[in-house]
């Protein structure tokens, strides 16, 4: 059986997948004038899991599709400060982030659910309600000459085709795209990390809106506010990760990937971390419901692209939470592939150039962040001296820490002085020239 998509002239360009990705690619085409269909597997999208960090980067291609700060604003808040703590509670290395950095675009913390609502409902004002499909996963593909065939499987395991123009797979973790492009990759990648996650109503510390990571490399907690205090309460909304590393040589056994577990399972770990200014064992308590997690990714493959079939987003990089750009990566990987068709057409061509400016060096981005990304700090302070210390410019000396900042934030694609003289990525007005499709 065959489904038609929303443009019979020119068939659709498909996305697998309804998450930030998918919805930031279904945008972006619709700007340049591409007609798309999102295909997603659950049958309703509801705002779920918790923060997240848009670094500027991405912060900008939102602003290039209508979504600045008066949305942006209703779901998070600008971050003011990124700083690591060590487990002494002394400084490591803080510094300014967004706007008070210097950059042209601010950094926003926010609700990664909201988010993705946020987005869906844009796509459905902009496109229409019809080109989100819920309740259709896609689970495989056929590249021909002129086009793709897609395969879907519906929530009742109604298996159907669609024609498309070109396959863009924003389908995460678990891309069925992916493992046909790649059918020898290797298993997803734990290395022994375990985090558990939650949000807490408290009084944001330090600036008022401070990432801030406390603690070792190996034993860690992550806490940043997603919403303004609120005005009668003085509580915002605190995300927080505690994180501990494990010996991974029997795998992992818990089974899910993700699990409500309760406090009482991990808070142990964290008992005496009560530095007046941050009361952890107050603020695991203090939460609804925790989340466990592995922290996992997948070894780098040596293309996204297969012919008229691209994947996007974690089917493409999936990476460790550690530098703050899964979701950040995913915005721009939308937007350079927009910038491609712009530049090639509709066409296996623009997946190729996509492919080449993307992918060999986001794939050192997965591993660099393997390495502990902007968390390798804690790393050589444990190396050092042990995490104690009196005075850190005489463990890790200032230009030493500014040095490895400035490494990783030009390896993520967020240098302040590139990234404010860089030309937007897709022109204002420009849209593709012809949807022929050779």
């Amino acid at each position: 059986m065959t489904a038609n998509g929303p443009s019979s002239i020119h068939p659709p360009v498909v996305i697998a997948g309804g998450g930030i990705g998918g919805m930031v690619a279904a945008l972006t085409l619709h700007q340049i004038g591409v007609p798309c269909l999102v295909l997603e597997a659950v049958p309703e999208l509801r705002p779920l899991g918790v923060g997240i960090n848009l670094q500027p980067n991405a912060v900008r291609e939102l602003y290039d599709l209508g979504i600045d700060d008066r949305l942006l604003d209703t779901i998070g808040l600008q971050a003011r400060e990124w700083a690591l703590v060590g487990r002494n509670g002394k400084d490591i290395y803080a510094e300014p982030r967004g706007l008070l950095a210097g950059y042209r675009w601010p950094q926003y913390s926010v609700h990664r659910g909201k988010l993705q609502m946020l987005l869906y409902q844009t796509v459905c004002e902009r496109l229409g309600a019809d080109a989100v499909r819920l309740g259709t996963r896609v689970i495989g593909y056929r590249n021909h000459d002129d086009g793709v065939t897609v395969q879907t499987e519906s929530r009742d395991s109604d298996r159907q085709t669609i024609e498309a123009s070109l396959l863009i797979a924003a389908d995460g973790l678990h891309s069925a795209v992916r493992a046909q492009m790649h059918p020898g990759q290797p298993p997803i990648q734990w290395g022994g990390a375990i985090m558990w996650r939650g949000t807490t109503p408290g009084v944001p510390a330090r600036s008022g809106a401070s990432f801030i990571g406390l603690g070792s490399l190996r034993h860690r907690v992550v806490a940043y506010p997603i919403s303004p205090p609120d005005p009668v309460t003085g509580l915002a909304t605190i995300n927080w990760i505690a994180e501990i590393t494990v010996d991974n040589s029997a795998g992992w056994t818990q089974g899910d990937w993700n699990r409500r577990v309760a406090v009482s399972e991990f808070i142990h770990h964290f008992a005496d971390w009560n530095f007046g200014w941050l009361d952890v064992p107050a603020m695991l308590r203090g939460a609804a419901e925790v989340f466990e997690y592995p922290m996992i990714d997948r070894d780098p493959v040596p293309t996204w692209v297969d012919g008229r079939v691209a994947l996007l987003g974690d089917a493409a990089h999936v990476m460790y939470p550690v530098g703050s750009n899964g979701a950040s990566q995913a915005i721009v990987d939308a937007r350079v592939l927009g910038a491609a068709m712009i530049a090639h057409g509709v066409t296996p061509a623009a997946l190729r150039a996509y492919d080449e400016a993307l992918c060999a060096d986001i794939s050192a981005l997965v591993l660099r962040n393997r390495g502990a990304g902007p968390f390798g700090l804690l790393g050589l302070v444990d190396d050092r001296c042990g995490g104690v210390f009196d005075d850190i410019d005489q463990v890790v000396p200032v230009a030493e820490r500014d040095a490895f900042m400035a490494r990783y934030k030009a390896a993520a694609g967020f240098a302040i002085e590139a990234l404010n003289v860089a030309p937007p990525t897709i022109a204002p007005g420009a849209r593709v020239a012809s949807l022929a499709r050779p």
